[in-house]
């Protein structure tokens, strides 16, 4: 059993949400959490002061972490570094402990690190633009699916919305972000008015950032069910893609107070995700949609 140090700490202060309660959330949506995060190293996104004071990114495993938490060596550039592999409910609720408030996952998996088993499309709005957001996803699947691809969505607990394709390991990196990259660039033909692939946000004007770089070895993105730093202290989640049309959605609405309300009353909609790993199609000019 982990014990919780300094529960009463607030960590969320303006949402009055202490470590107790925060670790407690990461205790009861562990079995829910989990299919998604096994086997994927991460980076922890830690706030041990709070989310009102500055948090920082952490790769390394610390070396006083217990020896029952699994952890993987992995190549960066220039050698490499120890990751945390989360695979069980006592290491997440262990790292909650230790304020890690997202546990960033990598898009693939410690035994075949080179090959992703997920795309992503992030969808980032300039202006706060959801329903926009919600318009450009839709657009998105459809493309994917002239392309013979499932795609998944979920609420990244921020501003926007990520498309996931779940993938069958065969391709590597540079094919996945190809891939991805062409997609996002014909989706962006189809709607240049509200859509961009432009970097720099001074040349968006307004328009919703199709990012693609998350694809890519090392990179990573906040996975189903985990809590964004943020007021409200809002999770990212998995919807049903009729979900997109209801009135009110907002990306950040779902949070560790309401979300097991949700889970009552609805079954996962990423629950069998993986079930649906596909091969990495190849990309034809002529295919464009």
């Amino acid at each position: 059993m982990v014990e919780i140090t300094r529960p009463e700490k607030l960590l969320f202060p303006g949402d009055r949400i202490t470590k107790r309660e925060f670790v407690e959330y990461y205790r009861r949506i562990a079995p829910v959490m989990l299919p998604h995060l096994r086997g994927r190293p991460i980076a922890m996104e830690r706030y041990p002061d709070g989310i009102e004071s500055p948090g920082f990114f952490q790769k390394k495993a610390p070396s006083y972490y217990p020896r029952w938490i699994k952890t993987a060596l992995l190549k960066k550039e220039g050698g490499v570094v120890r990751h945390v592999v989360c695979g069980n409910a006592a290491t997440l609720v262990y790292l909650a402990n230790q304020a890690v408030i997202t546990p960033h996952s990598w898009l693939s998996r410690v035994d075949k690190p080179n090959s992703p088993d997920q795309m992503i499309f992030d969808l980032d709005p300039s202006d706060g633009d959801f329903r926009g957001v919600c318009s450009a996803a839709k657009d998105l699947r459809e493309l994917l699916r002239h392309h013979g691809l499932i795609a998944f969505v979920k609420t990244t607990g921020s501003r926007g919305l990520h498309v996931l394709v779940p993938l069958n390991r065969r391709s590597d990196f540079d094919e996945v972000r190809a891939f991805a990259r062409q997609v996002a660039v014909s989706l962006v033909t189809n709607d240049p008015e509200h859509l961009t692939i432009d970097l720099r946000r001074s040349k968006r004007r307004g328009r919703i950032f199709v990012d693609t770089a998350r694809n890519a070895y090392a990179q990573t993105a906040a996975p189903a069910y985990a809590v964004r730093a943020r007021d409200g202290v809002p999770i990212a989640v998995p919807l049903h893609w009729q979900e997109l049309d209801t009135p009110g959605l907002e990306p950040d609405q779902f949070n560790i107070r309401n979300i097991f309300d949700r889970l009552k009353k609805m079954r996962d909609p990423w629950k069998d995700v993986q079930q649906h790993a596909q091969k990495l199609p190849r990309w034809m000019d002529s295919d464009a949609a």
